[in-house]
């Protein structure tokens, strides 16, 4: 194989990056260049609690990632969907798992995370049915990694497993991930558990760029 001159100098730029408390590196154009490959390799993100620092994959890939504890339970049919842990006591657990100095900044964007669900009405045959309201599914995740902009504090993105129509219908059910910004990934299938293995499948490749959920493919919006 032939040898990458880059490497070597690559290698100490992540080290430098998980070593600095910012993510900071010098502004040489040595160094940039370094970060420019390093980012296109997706190996370092954009830092979403320091302007103008980097953090690596590799550092993000030990974080954990949040969902409803009993998701498992509610994908084989052993709970319902009222059941499921709420999207408040899912942002709690995210917001825990940071360093203190984070949680205002974190509780800042609660509104826009935790969001309640869509209320749908049915419509019963006959004059006599009132129309009888529920609320369509939606679960709330957060896994490591950025968008086009920096993701939550923490470096989070946060997306939701979201019923968007009564009916198994084409687009019946969506998979949306969001960075802090107005960076949006969207899969939509027909069906629950379709919605759910790819949510799956979205947990066990994080961390990454929602560019790189193309490839699982999602839309980016």
């Amino acid at each position: 194989m032939p040898h990458d001159p880059n490497a070597q100098f690559d290698q100490t730029v992540l080290e430098m990056i998980e070593h600095s408390p910012t993510g900071a590196v010098p502004v040489t154009p040595t160094y940039q260049d370094a970060l420019a490959r390093l980012y296109a390799s997706h190996q370092i993100y954009a830092h979403s609690d320091h302007k103008d620092g980097h953090v690596t994959a590799r550092s993000l890939a030990r974080l954990p990632c949040f969902h409803a504890g009993n998701l498992e339970a509610f994908a084989a049919g052993q709970v319902d969907a009222e059941t499921l842990e709420s999207n408040a006591s899912i942002f709690d657990r995210y917001v825990r798992s940071l360093p203190l100095a984070f949680h205002k900044n974190a509780e800042s964007f609660r509104g826009r995370v935790v969001v309640h669900p869509v209320l749908h009405r049915a419509k019963h045959a006959g004059a006599e049915k009132l129309p009888v309201a529920h609320n369509l599914m939606h679960t709330l995740f957060l896994v490591p990694g950025a968008g086009p902009h920096p993701g939550l504090p923490g470096n989070y993105l946060y997306g939701s497993v979201l019923q968007v129509g009564a009916d198994a219908a084409p687009g019946s059910w969506t998979v949306q991930l969001h960075d802090r910004d107005d960076g949006a990934a969207v899969f939509n299938v027909p069906a629950m558990q379709e919605a759910l293995a790819k949510l799956r499948e979205v947990l066990e490749s994080a961390p990454f760029t929602m560019n790189e959920l193309e490839a699982l493919g999602f839309r980016l919006v």
